[in-house]
């Protein structure tokens, strides 16, 4: 495997409280040097150097909640499409999530993705796996052969686990191989029929809404069982105020509890769905101003751990029907990096340090993987970003096999322009892709 050099960038890593402008070294697959001084005499011969200068190097970046859709819904992405939009956002390893068309509740399931994600060779997939059988929320699903597949957590997510004792005793499995459960906080007879926030605009547009305690409920409850089991709680998409401040109680009374938001949550409002636009119809839905605050704030404080995109593509067709038969859900992994930057870095409401640490080092450190991090003999994944490119998203562009995104046509500031995974460069971005 050949020696990598990433010269004179700005390293971010904080796994190593490392902000510097300096050099990394990858041989046979894994970080040999790192920081300012890392092959500065000149003496090392690589056999591909990466100038960085002006650009941001980081640990690879990790979404921990992406729809890959295979096995069964192969017509809106595959894994190999998935893993392309992934190394193009900037993405090193994504973790998927088990709704697929069979549910991932089995080994054979696990190894299957693992098998098709060695075959993309593109980014790492972990998997997280169902928490109940078939996904149906009645019986617990075989936790420890899942982990003995190689499953990192457990999820029901685009469903609520209601039975509260089945709750209980998947925080009480988890706990014995230290898992996280990654909720989808609803409670589905406040939000059945909904296909938006319930507030103003779903009263002046005549929508069904889907109220914020639709959220808040399910989150308090999953608290109190975590407190009660000393599982591991981690709260997927949070998109209201109220949830937030759950989190954060929390969190101040020691629970084992960590959270996630999407950009879309800290970037739109619900005012979007006046243009009865289905790319704008997401679960949770897009809320109101003050909710995105609240996310924004949470983000800032460290309440919400983790950014990620819970990338869910649609093919065309489905996203073309009215608003309360098109599907929930948006496109993520190609966005994320730049309207993190855009809503994030440069209004100056968050440092680098602190948005590498929700998009590489915590992912990392939740789902117990060895990623997010650049220290010496770490794997090398890294991601390299131009922290001040502007451009113009395109759908048309896109890796994804989807398109259905709200953010065609923004003007974003900040890409990622290289992805490494395991010393290999996986993405370069052309001069042409980054015109457009």
């Amino acid at each position: 495997m050949p020696t990598l050099l990433i010269q004179g960038g700005r390293i971010v890593d904080p796994s190593q409280s490392l902000d510097a402008v300096g050099n990394v070294l990858i041989r046979d697959g894994r970080i040999v040097a790192v920081g300012p001084d890392a092959a500065a005499d000149g003496t090392v011969v690589a056999d591909e150097v990466i100038d960085a200068s002006g650009l941001i190097v980081t640990p690879g970046l990790i979404d921990m909640h992406v729809h890959l859709r295979e096995p069964g819904r192969e017509e809106d992405e595959t894994i190999e499409t998935g893993a392309a939009a992934a190394i193009a956002g900037g993405f090193t390893s994504v973790a998927c999530i088990p709704n697929t068309e069979p549910p991932i509740d089995s080994q054979a399931a696990v190894e299957f993705i693992h098998q098709k994600a060695a075959r993309a060779d593109a980014c790492n997939v972990f998997v997280v796996a169902c928490a109940s059988k078939n996904r149906e929320g009645k019986e617990l699903a075989e936790i420890g052969q899942l982990v003995e597949a190689g499953a990192v957590a457990f999820t029901d997510d685009g469903s609520p686990v209601y039975d509260a004792e089945l709750m209980r005793r998947v925080f009480e499995y988890c706990r014995m191989f230290n898992k996280p459960f990654l909720a989808h906080e609803e409670v589905l007879e406040l939000t059945a029929g909904g296909v938006m926030h319930e507030g103003r605009v779903s009263m002046v547009l005549g929508l069904k809404g889907m109220p914020a305690a639709g959220e808040e409920v399910m989150i308090g409850r999953d608290i109190a069982l975590a407190e009660v089991t000393g599982g591991w709680l981690h709260v997927m998409h949070l998109s209201t105020a109220g949830g937030v401040e759950l989190v954060r109680r929390a969190k101040a009374r020691g629970i084992a509890v960590t959270a996630e938001a999407t950009p879309h949550h800290f970037t739109l409002t619900d005012e979007c769905l006046r243009h009865f636009d289905s790319n704008y119809k997401m679960s949770p839905p897009l809320r109101t101003a003050a909710d995105v605050e609240a996310i924004l704030e949470g983000l800032v404080d460290g309440t919400i751990d983790c950014i990620a995109t819970d990338h869910a593509p649609h093919a065309v067709e489905k996203k073309m029907l009215e608003l309360d038969r098109a599907p929930f859900g948006i496109l993520g992994l190609e966005t994320a990096v730049g309207l993190s930057i855009t809503r994030l870095i440069v209004p100056g409401r968050m440092d680098w340090t602190r948005l590498v640490a929700a998009m590489s080092t915590l992912p990392a450190k939740i789902l117990g993987i060895d990623r997010g991090t650049l220290g010496i003999g770490a794997i090398g994944d890294v991601t390299l970003i131009d922290p001040t490119m502007s451009w113009v998203v395109d759908a048309s562009q896109f890796r994804s096999k989807s398109v259905n995104t709200p953010f065609h046509g923004w003007q974003l500031t900040g890409r990622a322009v290289a992805t490494i995974v395991g010393g290999r460069i996986k993405f370069r971005l052309t001069e042409t892709a980054a015109a457009s």
